[in-house]
């Protein structure tokens, strides 16, 4: 499932999927990341950091809104791996948020029903919570200020 920025083109590809598809297929590689060695799991990471930015972002908003959707399905302990592989790595190299679509991003958030924003605010509290000081201070910078209101940070 690596490769040269093969989890990219599989976001790619996705993104211009209608839901009917879209749904299982990510669900599916969703799954797998967890079956990956975690040097393959921070390569999926990195290669959908730099996909993610350069879909248009009409596409890019549907297939953000499934994963968060189906992130709120999963198990806490799955939820919580997925979103602390994405926040470690946004920790360590902060600019790779900052090319995102962050204002579209939280519009997308909010659109989500009540308990789904409540299951995925607080994985990423939890998450960001538990960082060491300057990896916490590192994420809350690039954190925009509606955002972190919304996640009641």
């Amino acid at each position: 499932m690596v490769g040269e920025n093969f989890a990219g083109n599989i976001i790619v590809n996705l993104a211009n999927l209608p839901d009917f598809l879209r749904n299982p297929i990510l669900k599916k590689r969703m799954m797998e990341f967890f079956s990956l060695a975690k040097p393959d799991q921070d390569e999926v990471i990195n290669n959908a950091l730099e996909a993610g930015p350069t879909i248009p972002f009409p596409n890019f908003a549907k297939l953000f809104k499934t994963w968060l959707k189906i992130l709120a399905t999963l198990s806490d302990e799955q939820r919580e791996g997925l979103f602390s592989a994405y926040i470690t790595e946004i920790a360590q190299n902060p600019q790779k948020l900052i090319t995102f679509n962050l204002d579209g991003i939280l519009e997308i958030y909010l659109t989500l029903d009540e308990n789904e924003k409540e299951t995925l605010a607080n994985a990423v509290k939890k998450i960001i919570n538990n960082l060491d000081e300057d990896k916490k201070r590192r994420v809350m910078l690039v954190i925009p200020e509606n955002a972190k209101k919304h996640l009641k940070f």
